[in-house]
């Protein structure tokens, strides 16, 4: 892995849900793939039954901009959206403009906006890894194999670094490497894809189903090109800690 420190975490995710197990549920399991990330739960209607909480919503949001953080709210349904909203409306106007609602899907939407935030990306970054997380996997039921449809161009060969790596752990890309390579990668100035889709994305990485034992073509352009595509070749060739 890279020796360098890793980039500071300035975004939070808020988590609004109708069900507070179902709030809680996502928070748990974006946590596993972004450990770093502060992630508040906002979930019932804070007597046990299903609905949302204008005080608990205004809490999980208070805590998370604490010291100065940004933060981006998911929410589950529409109601859960006006309920966010009228907290930001009394928020004092320094807080309301470091937090954003999310148009995005709710369990997707938090884990690539949790490995986003890892990675060290700013308010506006985590906002967009949430909302392309929908049209990820709408990419990946329609078109699935068609390279037109990626959303970042692979660099020509002239225009950077390419190389082959195989992949050595049994299990391959599933969730964790797969995290674990997107935050690494959104760490450094650089344009990484891996067969045709954005590694910065822990949901593209997903989609690419790739096992233990295939090949990746890797084409990597910046600044920082050398010191990515060290990185993710150290990352893989150890095999993500699972050999």
């Amino acid at each position: 892995m890279s020796t360098s420190a890793p980039p500071q975490v300035s975004v939070a995710l808020v988590l609004v849900s109708h069900s507070r197990a179902l709030a809680e549920g996502a928070v748990e399991l974006a946590a596993q793939m972004a450990p770093r990330v502060t992630l508040l739960a906002a979930g019932g209607d804070g007597s046990g039954g299903l609905g949302t909480s204008f005080e608990a919503v205004e809490s999980a949001v208070t805590a998370a901009t604490a010291d100065g953080r940004s933060a981006v709210v998911l929410t589950d349904l529409g109601s859960a959206v006006l309920t966010t909203e009228s907290v930001l409306d009394l928020l004092d106007d320094d807080v309301a403009a470091r937090v954003r609602i999310a148009d995005a899907p709710f369990v997707e939407g938090a884990v690539a906006a949790a490995v986003t935030a890892d990675g060290g990306a700013d308010l506006a970054g985590v906002l967009a890894a949430a909302e392309s997380a929908g049209a990820t996997f709408a990419r990946s039921a329609s078109v699935a194999g068609a390279d037109d449809a990626r959303a970042v161009e692979a660099p020509a060969a002239g225009d950077g670094l390419v190389r082959k790596v195989t992949l050595r752990n049994r299990l391959g890309l599933h969730a964790r490497p797969a995290a674990i390579l997107a935050r690494l990668m959104a760490g450094f100035d650089a344009v990484v894809v891996v067969d045709g889709v954005n590694a910065a994305s822990v949901l593209e990485l997903m989609t690419l189903g790739a096992a233990g034992g295939r090949e990746l073509d890797v084409r990597v352009s910046g600044p920082q090109r050398a010191e990515a595509l060290a990185a993710l070749v150290e990352a893989v060739e150890g095999g993500f800690g699972e050999v």
